[in-house]
């Protein structure tokens, strides 16, 4: 059982070692719970209410919070995940009891798998009714443990503030990851007093942020002895907002990078040391680095099977620094050498200093070899010979016209993901989007919908395919009425691409339900306009500038543009399922011929 697992069980209650009084007046539970999200600084809310939650809306309507009424659940906890991801804040989302907290399990689970901060407040029965199987009764406390930091269980009115003040400290320290609170009808609905905690101590629960002064001494001298290292960089490092840190370990020591799915943009692509994005998907240098590396520099990544390939074959000559603030996923995967527990920020900060004093070796060979090899196999694509759109070239043109100034990329799951990751500019942290651990198709609108609610000011893209579209589209009308500006891409491929990708490379072509007929219905122009949104279309290499400037320009509404591209187009490079990195190949029976040194 992981650190996290073990949490979810615990029921100790906390100590709390302060208290701000309230006035000694009566009080509802719903009036307890929105003072309690208003200390906890909540501003938004995403969420659709129901039976057992209806108390806490009344006072919610004359709170200062603004809650967005999505059109479902699911697209509720996505946006909390995009306005957490795209502020840095703690996103909040509330639905009711039975299927209302049934439809948040996907994207709590999503919220766990990535590591984002997020509060789910769901109403329950009453305690009296609870085991009864009463009317849109869930145990959601029970299904969501090993999914969530933590799931609570409020009978109790005068035990909501505490917990609240709770679920926000679980949700944004340590490892940052989902807390539901489930909070029964008639504690909503009880009389109570108000007073919110000062301060929390969580019994078994006080993560270490300050790494061990020895491990640092150790990964120094590992540095020192290297002649091939590589700095894998994961999304922890997003997390901890380590940007500028990662960025003086780099100009220090000239290690090469590269960046995983889910820290994308937080070291910038235009850095000559940046290899990309390493794994299945990833580049022929990202990939080749770790292959031939003689020491891993692991930050905030937990060695995920889609990094690693086989795992016994992966980095095979490769000692290891493992750097984490989850003390369960060191060594969880691959034994690290020099194993060290702390936020990932304090990490880099002290290691630098302890670096600062080391006699560091030449990089100049290991950097040329490996930039010698991006030169030979670069991610490109081929331009469809049947004169259709390239979506490689869509994204990338998407990416050239809008900037990464002011940008923000989320994107759904699959096909137009990988060539999101490879063709947007990723320069700055934070402004990347994406379900990587779990892969949920569904995610891009309503999680774009969310880092629009948090960033106002920005250009938010989603970029969407027609299969991960049709799952959650339905928020563009949240988006349209709410004034909620966010631009989607539906990259049409009239299929469910990955999968068919997979069925033309493994299955011998045998398209077994993955054909989508988005050729026939929906009409997406048609769909965006019924929702209120400005629907575009472009079909042609002369249309696509024309339809992002267009949709560039307009920023008061919702805007989909549908672009219909070749159906048979592939993510390479790829390295099959199962089989070990060295295996990868950048197109189609096309393996890189490894120089000998490289080997």
């Amino acid at each position: 059982m992981s650190s996290r697992e073990a949490l979810a069980v615990t029921t100790t209650p906390a100590t709390v070692t302060g208290a701000v009084a309230g006035t000694g007046e009566l009080i509802t539970g719903s009036e307890s719970l929105v003072r309690s999200l208003e200390k906890a600084g909540v501003e938004v809310i995403f969420g659709i209410p129901g039976g057992a939650i209806l108390p806490a809306y009344d006072p919610l309507f004359d709170s200062s919070i603004r809650h967005i009424l999505v059109r479902h659940e699911q697209g509720a906890g996505h946006a909390a995940e995009g306005y957490a991801v795209a502020t840095g804040k703690v996103g909040v989302c509330m639905a009711t009891s039975g299927p209302g907290a049934t439809n948040l399990v996907t994207p709590l689970a999503d919220a766990m798998m990535d590591s984002v901060p997020v509060v789910a407040i769901t109403g329950q029965v009453a305690g009296r009714s609870i085991g009864t199987d009463a009317f849109q009764e869930a145990d959601i406390r029970g299904i969501t443990m090993p999914i969530t930091k933590h799931s609570f269980l409020i009978t109790d009115a005068a035990d909501i503030p505490e917990a609240i003040a709770e679920a926000f400290h679980l949700a944004r320290t340590g490892r940052p990851g989902p807390v539901l609170v489930d909070i029964t009808k008639d504690a909503l609905q009880a009389k109570t007093t108000f007073s919110w905690p000062t301060s929390i101590d969580l019994p078994g629960y006080h993560p270490v942020t300050r790494p061990h002064a020895k491990q640092i001494r150790e990964a120094a001298r590992l540095v020192a002895a290297a002649r091939r290292p590589v700095l894998y960089v994961g999304g922890g490092v997003v997390k901890a907002r380590a940007a500028e840190e990662l960025a003086e370990l780099v100009e220090l020591t000239g290690i090469p990078v590269v960046t995983t799915l889910m820290a994308r943009g937080v070291f910038p692509d235009s850095h000559r040391l940046n290899l990309g994005m390493p794994g299945m998907h990833g580049t022929v240098a990202a990939v080749g680095a770790l292959q031939r590396s003689d020491l891993l520099i692991s930050l905030g990544a937990r060695f995920d099977d889609r990094v690693t390939g086989e795992l016994s074959s992966f980095a095979p000559n490769a000692r290891v620094i493992h750097a984490d603030i989850d003390p369960a996923e060191i060594s969880k995967n691959r034994t690290a050498d020099c194993p060290i527990v702390g936020d990932v920020k304090e990490v880099l900060t002290s290691l630098v200093a302890q670096l600062g004093e080391t006699e560091l070796p030449d990089l100049t060979s290991w950097q040329q070899q490996l930039l010698d090899m991006e030169a030979r196999y670069p991610t490109g694509y081929d331009e469809p010979d049947d004169g259709t759109l390239s979506p490689q070239q869509v994204i990338r043109r998407i990416g050239e016209l809008t900037g990464p100034e002011n940008a923000y990329w989320a994107a759904g799951v699959g096909q137009h993901q990988m060539w999101a990751a490879h063709f947007l500019p990723h320069e700055r942290p934070g402004r990347w989007l994406n379900s990587g651990g779990a892969g949920t198709m569904g995610y891009c609108v309503p999680a774009a919908m969310g880092a629009q609610v948090g960033q106002p000011d920005a250009v938010v893209w989603g970029i969407d395919g027609d299969g991960c579209f049709q799952m959650t589209n339905q928020e563009l009308v949240t988006c349209a009425l709410e004034g909620i500006p966010v631009k989607i891409a539906v990259i049409n491929n009239q299929s469910l691409g990955m999968v068919r990708q997979w069925q033309t490379l493994f299955y011998g072509g045998r398209y077994s339900n993955t054909d989508l007929k988005t050729h026939l219905v929906p009409d997406f122009v048609k769909l965006a306009e019924a929702m209120g949104c400005v629907g575009l279309r472009a079909s042609t290499a002369e249309e696509v500038d024309t339809v992002i400037n267009q949709a560039l320009a307009i920023t008061d509404r919702p805007v989909v543009v549908e672009f219909i591209v070749h159906k048979d187009a592939m993510v390479w490079p790829m390295v099959p399922a199962g089989t070990s990195n060295d295996a990868i190949q950048y197109a189609r029976d096309m393996a890189p011929q490894w120089d000998e040194e490289e080997l």
